[in-house]
């Protein structure tokens, strides 16, 4: 029974939306060492998560200009696989892989060419700004283009 429930898992992750971000590591991104620091993998991680709203059609800094809307994060991970360094290329490629009625998973894996450097997620909750911030429901027509 296991071995079929995550063959199921599988077929389910491979037909979602996938959004590939690239990144050039930056000598301002590395540590004195020279490997990169590791907020950084926070901080392309979280570029990516907007970047796949912007290519879904939803542009978070318009969601937030036009209707108050957010996308907080609520808990992040990443774990660390091998080091990166100063102009490694990366790429980080976000799929959603939990949506509830108000809340979100993007999972992130960080390669170098073929190379697992990272693998990470962040859980986020649809938000509204208008009167403070107050989690509401993910729109249908949200849930259905992120998935």
């Amino acid at each position: 029974m296991p071995l079929i429930n995550n063959t199921k898992q599988n077929e389910s992750r491979r037909l979602r939306v996938k959004k590939e971000y690239k990144v050039k590591v930056r000598w301002g991104d590395t540590d004195a060492a020279g490997i990169v620091y590791y907020p950084n993998f926070y901080k392309w991680m979280d570029e990516a998560t907007h970047e796949f709203f912007t290519s879904a059609g939803y542009s978070t800094s318009k969601l937030f200009m036009d209707e108050q809307i957010g996308i907080p994060l609520l808990e992040t991970h990443c774990e660390y696989k091998s080091p990166l360094f100063f102009e490694d290329e990366i790429c980080v490629t976000t799929t959603i892989e939990l949506v509830k009625s108000k809340v979100f998973r993007a999972a992130h894996i960080i390669t170098r060419g073929e190379q697992l450097i990272a693998e990470g997620y962040e859980l986020r909750a649809w938000a509204a700004f208008k009167d403070g911030a107050k989690a509401i429901e993910i729109p249908e027509e949200v849930k259905q283009k992120i998935m």
